[in-house]
């Protein structure tokens, strides 16, 4: 009796830890987040944002109209080989277009109707890997995933 009472928590906690390990693509670089669909992984695009101030707003300004990563899912997963950037310190955020750029603005002063980054889920997969997810469904239109104190971004569609 005793043996079954301290082998049965046992047994599930073994069962819980083998439940999360990850069996999924792996990205071929590191520190770029990739889209995960089913069983393969797309590409964000990488892009370096180019800074306008003006009045005290940053406006961050991505050339073209439109990423060549796409997705039809309204909450991307996305997974990342962390080398030098810390999963953590992503940020996500539509991205409005404009005169064929992708564009988004930051206020010094914080406005009601603001762009506010959207709400991700960080998990730790083992290793260096990491999963990222929207935290909310996102509508149809262009977004960047980017480090928070960088000016890099890795944009992308939802269609």
């Amino acid at each position: 009796m005793f043996a079954r009472i301290v082998c049965l928590p046992l047994l599930t906690a073994a069962w819980l830890i083998s439940a999360e390990t990850y069996n999924g693509p792996v990205p071929p670089k590191p520190d770029v987040p990739y889209i995960l669909h089913a069983d393969r992984l797309v590409e964000t695009e990488i892009a370096q944002a180019r800074e306008d101030n003006h009045k005290g707003d940053t406006t961050f300004v991505i050339s073209g109209a439109a990423s060549p990563a796409r997705t039809p899912v309204a909450e991307p997963i996305f997974i990342v080989q962390v080398k030098s950037t810390p999963a953590e310190r992503y940020e996500m955020y539509k991205m409005e277009v404009k005169n064929g750029n992708r564009e988004i603005t930051m206020s010094q002063k914080r406005r009601r109707n603001g762009p506010r980054p959207i709400h991700i889920m960080v998990t730790r997969l083992g290793g260096g890997l990491f999963k990222i997810e929207a935290d909310e469904p996102l509508e149809n239109g262009e977004y960047s995933l980017s480090p928070s104190d960088s000016n890099h971004a890795f944009c992308f569609e939802i269609y």
